[in-house]
């Protein structure tokens, strides 16, 4: 009886151990289940401490099941929604990529660790993106209407007081709500129309992605780019989010009036502001006749003004019109139809565009979808644009009209000659320099000649100029930033080539020149003249870059501790013989003769 009885139990532990080593995660999830089995031996712990009124005890354990409580939702927050987020977006755009779900699972064998990174960066900029998209939706909805959502600018949202105040079944209630909008929104934008484009347009997909080939050029670069350079400069513009916030107002508008909703979707501001108006005109009129005003209207319909004045507030009334949930569901059934639309125009408009233009380059050879996503997204941003700003001259005549396209033709040229020298130039050289000084010395060994390819190098020279531009801005005070700063503040409109070129291109191409021309000639030139043998000269060509490198770093950390030093001497030395300084007014020498004040002088001993 005792070997029938546990055969099952040895069975069902055999099949979880075998199921969590196949994880290729074995410690994680073992980490991940005992926090649980530790919080729930904390809660009965807190029970029974409880029961026998141990109030010390009670209250140690209760704050031990706080934080672990709080740690396991910060994982479940950040780490497993994203990465399910990210696993459901991957499934349901296979068909898109040409690819099966045992491709996946030969990559994740492969790569365990790199594959759930990837899934999870996916997923995290999927959530990133959405929760912009909410931030801007509560800019133009009535407050109220997405009252189940969290509102992350509401200045009493608190995530870490909301984890440890609401109880666990809450959470989990909210994660799974979560998990079924998002997996909703998955299907409905891209997998449904991705099923409608092969059925409509057979030939168009699928993408043409390579990310393990043998190409010369690394299609990551290039991904890294458009993720970390491309994508964030274009929704960064002001003029592209209040297209997209205009788009969004006009929809709602649109289905306000035809569904009788404006007042549920866009609330009554304008009637408010009216009756507002009418309210303090009558209460004014009143006053002016010694008549007892209307307290009560006017003092909430200025109420109602102030708040609306102020900002959005937490709710506002709206008029409930004739078979609401109806109407709600119609205006569901809508939004999903516009939102399959605009998924549909979004995957095949760009790409469309990009492909056409890369054929008069490139002809009928298949390049990477990337290269004509973006080139199609940017050609459609710059046309939409053009028309945009053209649609703004059209009432001011000719004249202007000529004036404004001489202005923004000379201003384009200028650009273009800063794109080429901060964009191209720059990039270039410092990925060159990179790949000489850390990329060749790590991956390439002596006895081979290393490969450079320029393409690779400049889109990763890009990924290093905006990582240092940022590190510089958020650095002390030096020339550098003072000059980014300042070309930053001036823009593209007022744009000053002259300084540009000789406060900042000049500069850091000469460095980057220098950086790069110097060890050259050394290795080249100057070596071979001292007799040395030919293992030798390749030893010093190879590795005179980081060589100089770590010269150039240890004559920085001294000069670094040297002026660290001459502070603490000159500080010990005042502290010691300082007796105190004399203040005296400053005044600017005058053409005219006169006395001079005499400089500061301090007393020392």
């Amino acid at each position: 009886i005792i070997k029938l009885g546990c055969r099952p139990y040895g069975k069902i532990k055999f099949y979880l151990f075998f199921q969590v080593q196949a994880s290729h995660f074995e410690g994680l999830i073992t980490t991940i289940v005992g926090y649980i089995l530790l919080a729930i031996t904390l809660i009965i712990c807190h029970g029974l401490a409880t029961l026998v009124k141990f109030h010390r005890s009670r209250r140690l354990l209760g704050v031990c099941y706080i934080v672990v409580k709080v740690s396991l939702l910060v994982v479940v927050e950040i780490g497993v929604f994203p990465l399910i987020c990210g696993w459901w977006l991957d499934i349901c755009s296979l068909e898109m990529f040409d690819a099966t779900l045992k491709d996946r699972e030969l990559s994740f064998q492969s790569a365990p660790g790199t594959t759930m990174f990837l899934h999870w960066l996916v997923g995290m900029v999927y959530v990133f993106y959405f929760a912009s998209f909410i931030l801007l939706l509560r800019e133009v909805l009535r407050p109220g209407v997405l009252w189940f959502l969290r509102n992350l600018n509401d200045p009493d949202f608190n995530p870490v007081q909301e984890m440890i105040h609401l109880p666990i079944y809450r959470h989990l209630r909210r994660f799974i709500l979560s998990v079924i909008v998002f997996g909703s929104i998955v299907l409905l934008m891209l997998w449904l129309p991705i099923r409608i484009i092969k059925s409509l347009l057979p030939n168009f997909l699928p993408y043409n992605v390579m990310l393990y080939s043998d190409a010369p050029v690394s299609e990551l670069s290039l991904e890294l780019l458009l993720l970390q350079v491309v994508l964030p400069a274009l929704l960064e513009q002001g003029h592209t989010r209040q297209w997209l916030k205009g788009l969004v107002r006009a929809w709602t508008v649109t289905a306000g009036y035809l569904l009788d909703l404006h007042s549920y979707l866009l609330g009554d501001q304008e009637e408010n502001e009216n009756s507002a108006n009418q309210q303090v005109n009558n209460n004014q009129h009143a006053r002016n006749n010694n008549a007892i005003p209307v307290v009560g209207e006017g003092l909430h319909a200025a109420h109602q003004a102030i708040l609306q004045q102020g900002g959005p507030v937490g709710f506002q009334p709206y008029r409930r019109p004739l078979n609401f949930p109806l109407r709600i569901f119609l205006l569901i059934v809508f939004m999903c139809i516009t939102l399959l639309i605009a998924s549909l125009i979004c995957l095949t408009l760009p790409v469309f565009a990009g492909r056409w233009l890369m054929s008069f380059w490139t002809g009928t050879a298949k390049i990477h979808e990337l290269y004509t996503a973006a080139c199609g997204l940017y050609v459609c941003w710059l046309t939409i644009r053009a028309v945009t700003v053209l649609v703004a001259w059209m009432p001011q005549g000719r004249r202007v009209i000529f004036q404004k396209v001489k202005e923004w033709s000379l201003m384009i040229m200028k650009t273009l000659i800063v794109a080429v020298l901060l964009a191209g130039v720059v990039p270039l050289l410092l990925g060159l320099l990179f790949e000489l000084v850390i990329v060749a010395p790590l991956r390439v060994p002596l006895d081979q000649t290393p490969l450079f390819y320029p393409w690779q190098d400049w889109a990763l020279g890009v990924l290093h100029a905006k990582i240092i531009a940022a590190i510089t801005l958020m650095g002390p005070q030096w020339w550098l930033k003072t000059v980014i700063e300042q070309v930053y503040a001036n823009g593209i409109r007022n744009i000053d080539l002259h300084y540009i070129i000789r406060k900042l291109a000049a500069p850091v191409i000469s460095v980057l020149l220098l950086s790069l021309c110097v060890p050259y000639v050394i290795a080249s030139g100057v070596v071979p003249l001292l007799g040395v043998t030919a293992e030798m000269q390749n030893l010093v060509h190879r590795r005179i870059y980081p060589f100089l490198l770590m010269v150039v770093v240890l004559m920085g950390i001294l000069s670094f501790q040297v002026r660290q030093f001459k502070r603490l001497y000159e500080h010990i030395k005042n502290d010691k013989y300082l007796v105190g300084q004399r203040l005296v007014n400053y005044e600017r020498k005058s053409g005219k003769q006169g006395t001079s004040p005499p400089p500061a002088q301090s007393s020392q001993e």
